[in-house]
């Protein structure tokens, strides 16, 4: 009996998902994490900060997940294979692996250092790199597996004041964009995808390094990291190219298509007072640019008041059927509406002259 009960167990744990988020310590990643520990999943997380790190690993176990936790820099690729030899021989075969790590500097780019450009381009873009390196050498040979990259709408619009960040969102975008043709031509069933976040409510705005005399906040509307989770395990388990998370994401990327020099002046106007809070920025105040900030920050920041825990674009991204059919009814009842008032008030319409098409067109 004792070998049937090891059995089953084994037999479950064969058939958990195994996990890779990176940046898990805190923000987006930290939701992430906890995300797929709710459906069962087994995490491996990595980050900088251990006494974080060990708070995300409590939070994946007492959601049912079990979770194995790499204190590594995605910045060196030694240390993020070391961790995905680790994760694996811990947990099993990595299904999905989710890159998400990041820095940023808010600052003009005339006062930018050239060592902090370097360092946002090799934790943001190149650890997106190394990680998918590390997920293709042990997926490919498997032929399963989907990547998970974190973007941004900075991926498709850049703004003032974080030109190195949005500089390595379109460099994962470009990067992305020639592995999914590499992967389609070699018949791979790996999967990469990539999904494209609004200004989130996480705790980054307090410890990214700044120039500016207030202190750093997300362009507004602002959305929960748990809407941020959601679109990720959605796109981890769905093979769709891109997923763009809530409306303001949307607006920029389509709005930069067909009027990219209003959007230019838009920013020059908006953009540096919509990245700035009232409060002023305290003197010595610790960033993450270089070395983690101690401690367990969780995932959300400082802006619950005014974030938003659901999407309607998400939503309707995710429910294709059911979207359709919300919006044919929305319509139906729009034109049920205006047929009743032309019905009712027919005296409104009776200078109106009705239009005819003149015959048969022929082409």
């Amino acid at each position: 009996m004792m070998n049937a009960f090891g059995e089953t167990r084994r037999a479950q744990r064969r058939a958990a998902e195994v996990v890779v988020v990176t940046g898990a310590s805190a923000g987006v990643g930290r939701a992430a994490a906890r995300a797929f520990a709710r459906r069962g999943a087994r995490v491996g997380v990595i980050a900088r900060d251990p006494e974080a790190l060990r708070a995300t690993c409590d939070d994946i176990e007492a959601l049912g997940g079990e979770s194995v936790m790499c204190v590594a820099d995605v910045s060196r690729p030694a240390e993020v294979e070391s961790a995905a030899a680790m994760i694996e021989d811990r947990l099993g075969p990595i299904d999905v692996w989710v890159n998400n790590a990041m820095v940023t500097v808010v600052s003009p780019i005339a006062e930018l250092e050239a060592d902090e450009v370097r360092r946002v381009t090799e934790v943001t873009y190149l650890g997106t790199v190394n990680g998918t390196l590390a997920a293709l050498r042990r997926m490919r040979p498997r032929n399963r597996g989907t990547i998970v990259q974190v973007g941004s709408a900075l991926a498709y619009r850049a703004i003032p004041l974080q030109a190195p960040y949005c500089g390595a969102k379109f460099a994962i975008r470009g990067f992305t964009d020639a592995l999914r043709s590499e992967l389609l031509h070699d018949h791979s069933r790996v999967h990469v995808t990539m999904v494209q976040m609004p200004a989130l409510n996480t705790p980054q705005f307090d410890w990214c390094r700044t120039r500016m005399p207030r202190t750093p906040r997300p362009v507004p509307p602002v959305f929960q990291p748990e809407v941020a989770a959601e679109a990720i395990v959605f796109a981890a388990h769905h093979r769709r190219r891109e997923l763009f998370v809530g409306g303001p994401t949307m607006k920029a990327i389509w709005l930069n298509k067909f009027i990219p020099g209003l959007l230019d002046r838009y920013l020059a106007d908006f953009g540096y007072s919509s990245q700035m809070s009232p409060t002023p920025v305290e003197p010595g105040r610790p960033d993450n640019l270089f070395q983690a900030v101690q401690g367990d920050r969780g995932a959300h920041g400082r802006f619950d008041a005014e974030s938003r825990s659901v999407s309607v674009e998400l939503w309707l991204a995710t429910h294709r059927t059911l979207g359709v059919l919300a919006l044919a009814g929305l319509a139906g009842a729009v034109l049920a509406l205006r047929r009743g008032s032309e019905t009712n008030f027919p005296e409104r319409n009776s200078s109106l002259t009705p239009f005819r098409l003149p015959g048969r067109i022929r082409h």
